[in-house]
């Protein structure tokens, strides 16, 4: 009988046995796993117009390869679209193919949405505690 090898994959969070990987080009939410890739879709939509890889890697700050690689796999999920402008390509925000991951996310607003107000609450109520009104008024004099 031949003995079985496992190999082991690390993480943060520990050990994991025979975990494969999910393809970065499965769909938009392994796409956007990658911090890197949400950075490049942060600065393409902040940017408001198509840019070109160069700016990209001015904006980022990151090698040129670095930033190809990752606008590769957004293009082949479809989060970003490409246009041909000469030689150069340049790259916009799709937001069609966003509307999933944000269809889903909309589902857990409801949390952020309650935490948020808490906080206004808990800083209005610090706020009044603080700066108690005086309760008794002086009439105006005449």
């Amino acid at each position: 009988m031949q003995s079985r090898r496992t190999s082991l994959t690390y993480s943060s969070m520990g050990i994991y046995y025979d975990m494969p990987r999910a393809a970065t080009t499965t769909d938009a939410f392994t796409a956007i796993a990658e911090p890197r890739r949400r950075a490049i879709l942060g600065a393409l939509a902040e940017s408001n117009s198509e840019r070109d890889v160069n700016w990209l890697v001015e904006e980022l700050g990151w090698p040129q390869p670095q930033v190809s690689k990752h606008l590769g796999v957004l293009r082949q999920v479809g989060l970003v679209r490409v246009a041909r402008d000469g030689r150069r390509r340049l790259y916009s925000i799709n937001g069609k193919e966003l509307r999933p991951v944000y269809e889903w996310v909309k589902h857990y607003e409801r949390f952020w949405e309650h935490q948020l107000d808490r906080i206004k609450q808990r800083a209005e109520q610090i706020a009044r505690e603080s700066h108690p009104r005086h309760q008794e008024q002086k009439p105006p004099s005449k």
